[in-house]
């Protein structure tokens, strides 16, 4: 039995672990590196290992660093299972296709350019087609519910609390005579978040695989959100200026119009127009509300009400190209919230480019942003950026707010652990250096005995 780690490695993208259990090979998430443009493609075009080879995988949830690769996976040669939560199914039946259009569009729209220059073109890592084949290979599964993906290997869902219909993995391996517990956290949510219910907790395993995305920060408190949200509107209209929030389609979008459906209706900003410019977004949170047995009590109680917490009176939708350019030649203040998250594709960079070099603007940060993306650029003032391969100056008020994040921070994931039990080996992934470093000397100093920092690709016998 071994485990190689395949991805978010010492970084926090591009999620994959493989693991070997009595020669069947099961695989744990498949997401999209992101980074360099040209270091992403290569790096996503090319598994370290045969994907024929894999006889299962499981996913832990929907967001593309970790299910952003399936297609790939299937179109070369994959041909298993792909275990996750019915809400991740239908999730991901709209979010891999988005991505592949945004990735065929980004790519003619690259390859105009490139043409001009007399330079290679470029192709898409995978298209819409190879998308639509690797949905066949979906299975969902409840919370709680039991299955077996390869022969000694029973999985048991439990909600992570990340985003809608996260999983963490408890996985009951047979070898030897002997039952192992090992778990996995996928990315593990905080208490208190809108929309979903709290994580729940795993006790007693032999080894544990835990993200570490801040592993050596604290969040604000969630309870914060409003309040900062209230200050960053009245300060930009304040200035006659625009909010544009770059912010994933799936959890992160309907959780921002959430609050400010709560903001609105209690008259605590001024009613300016809320755009939604993302058909992705639009189709996820179709998605949401066919589950309300997902949602959390809070949530509950608004339905119940009929006050459907993704609608109120200024919120407007946008799917199709047409409308979604007439929103530069707007003048009066608004907020458009746009994908991707970490600013490297889609309608947001076209709302940058119209919007960030007037000071009047404010980019509103409210998601993890990975090292060498134009998200990571914005939040570290990085001054000019590149758009679409032409220069701009970041004049715009760009803001971060912490206390958005859906995953746990350093005092969550130190509480997750200890309930596991110090008895556990732990390999801590889905982190940058700077953040899973400092939490593994944390956890030696509790008492954990062996605790990993895995190189990408390094391989360990279990």
């Amino acid at each position: 039995m071994n485990i190689q780690f395949c991805g978010a490695a010492k970084s926090v993208t591009g999620s994959q672990h493989l693991l070997t259990i009595g020669g069947k090979k099961l695989l744990l998430d498949c997401g999209l590196f992101q980074g360099r443009r040209d270091e992403a493609f290569q790096r996503n075009k090319n598994f370290p290992f045969d994907p024929a080879d894999v006889d299962a995988m499981i996913l832990s949830h929907a967001h593309i660093d970790h299910s952003g690769n399936i297609p790939n996976l299937v179109q070369k040669g994959f041909n298993g299972n792909i275990h996750c939560t019915t809400p991740t199914v239908d999730l991901c039946t709209v979010m891999l296709q988005d991505s592949a259009y945004i990735q065929e569009r980004d790519v003619e729209f690259i390859n105009k350019r490139l043409a001009r220059k007399g330079e290679m073109l470029r192709e898409p890592l995978y298209t819409i087609k190879d998308a639509e084949a690797s949905l066949k290979h979906f299975k969902g599964v409840d919370y709680g519910q039991t299955f077996e993906p390869i022969p000694n290997v029973r999985v048991t869902f439990f909600n992570a609390g990340h985003m809608f219909g996260s999983a963490m993995l408890l996985l009951e391996i047979v070898e030897n005579g002997k039952t192992w517990r090992m778990g996995f956290t996928g990315d593990l949510g905080r208490s208190n978040l809108p929309i979903i219910e709290d994580p729940d907790q795993i006790t007693y395993l032999d080894l544990l695989i835990s993200e570490s995305t801040y592993g050596n920060k604290l969040h604000d408190p969630a309870k914060e959100i409003q309040g900062d949200l209230v200050r960053v509107i009245k300060e930009t209209v304040k200035k006659n200026g625009k909010i544009i929030i770059p912010a994933f389609s799936v959890e992160r979008t309907q959780e921002i119009v959430y609050h400010l459906n709560k903001l609105y209706e209690n008259n605590l900003v001024p009613a300016i127009p809320v755009f939604v410019d993302s058909p992705l977004a639009v189709n996820v949170t179709e998605v949401f509300k066919k589950y309300p047995r997902y949602y959390d009590a809070e949530a509950q109680y608004l339905l119940s009400k009929n006050d459907n917490p993704f609608s109120f009176e200024g919120l407007r939708y946008i799917k199709k190209a047409e409308e979604s350019k007439k929103l530069n030649d707007l003048k009066e203040p608004c907020i458009i919230i746009s994908a991707s998250g970490m600013c490297e594709a889609g309608r947001i960079l076209h709302h940058l480019a119209n919007n960030i070099e007037n000071s009047n603007n404010t980019i509103l940060i409210v998601g993890f942003m990975a090292e060498h993306t134009l998200g990571r650029k914005l939040i570290d003032k990085i001054t000019p950026i590149k758009i679409f391969g032409e220069e701009y100056e970041v004049k715009a008020n760009v803001v971060k707010l912490n206390s958005f994040s859906g995953h746990a921070d350093k005092n969550d994931l130190m509480n997750f652990a200890k309930k596991v039990g110090k008895q556990a080996s732990v390999f801590l992934v889905h982190g940058e250096e700077p953040q899973s470093q400092p939490f593994a000397a944390a956890l030696r100093a509790e008492g954990f005995k062996n605790v990993t920092v895995p190189d990408r690709l390094e391989k360990f016998d279990l």
